[in-house]
């Protein structure tokens, strides 16, 4: 699933593209790409018909295109939605599930899911931030993240260090692709009680994602298939600079040992097991005793 860099990556591009011109008319090709706006199909394109989009913005791993009705569309990739500038002459592409077509005659806006995970909704009054993803946390790209106050959340769960980076209410954006890049780069193993790291450790943690995160704009996401790509059609290409996920058996880029991979919450975590040493399994207090 598309995780913040990837999301980004189309954010940036469909604010080139799309900012400022006006929706002409909205074709809804599948039901399911609109099961969130829960009036239906057609009202999601009569609602669209003649609004002009004044910005994209992004909260965690969503988008939301504020219009000038003071509405915004809220989107969601999922498995494997793409949103596509394309010229509306081109062919319509086999999951082809929303159009957007503009008043200036200028390239059509796609919503294209082969799996139909992802999906559009209207959020009315949206604009400012809509209040379907107002409960997700900020990310640490944004300039209003606060570090302290997220180093202290951190310190205040009792949970694993890998299941705290992926709760989008402490913290948005991060999955497993770029916890694990993050925890390699911190050494860290995944199951590392959260309570049990210093000031310091979740601070440098913390950098790190924050690292890992604008690498991968930059290099424009990570694709592992041609699900994911930007709104030109392009992959990104930060997968050749992964050194943990996906990397089971080759050789850790600082120390050589082989890297792990272990199963966590149905999928896939990879580590060191030199660079990342399994946590010490805490003591369980004596026999009728207080845990302090």
């Amino acid at each position: 699933m598309p995780e913040l860099p990837e999301v980004e990556t189309v954010r940036q591009g469909l604010s080139r593209w799309v900012t400022g011109r006006r929706i002409l008319s909205v074709q809804v090709r599948h039901p399911r790409a609109v099961r969130r706006h829960l009036p239906g199909g057609a009202h999601f394109a009569d609602v669209l018909a003649g609004r002009k989009v004044l910005d994209v913005r992004r909260r965690g791993k969503y988008l939301w295109l504020p219009l000038d009705s003071g509405d915004a569309v809220v989107g969601h990739l999922g498995m494997s939605g793409q949103l596509l500038l394309q010229p509306a002459d081109a062919p319509d592409e086999t999951h082809l599930r929303v159009r957007f077509r503009f008043d200036d005659d200028g390239p059509e806006l796609r919503f294209v899911d082969q799996r139909t995970f992802g999906g559009l909704s209207v959020s009315e009054g949206g604009g400012t931030l809509p209040a379907e993803i107002a409960h997700i946390a900020r990310d640490p790209l944004d300039p209003e993240f606060s570090d302290p106050e997220f180093v202290a959340a951190l310190r205040r769960r009792r949970t694993e260090v890998k299941r705290a980076l992926l709760d989008q209410s402490l913290i948005s954006g991060v999955g497993n692709i770029y916890a694990d890049e993050a925890l390699w780069r911190a050494g860290l193993h995944g199951t590392r009680p959260t309570d049990a790291l210093t000031g310091p450790a979740a601070q440098r943690l913390l950098g790190h994602v924050r690292d890992v995160l604008g690498e991968a704009i930059t290099a424009g996401g990570t694709s592992f298939d041609a699900l994911y790509v930007n709104v030109n059609g392009e992959s990104g290409y930060f997968d050749r600079s992964l050194n943990a996920y996906g990397r089971e058996g080759q050789p850790c880029r600082r120390c050589g040992t082989p890297i792990r991979r272990e199963v966590f919450m149905n999928r896939s975590s990879y580590s060191c097991p030199r660079c990342q040493p399994l946590p010490r399994t805490r003591p369980s207090p004596p026999s009728g005793g207080r845990t302090r």
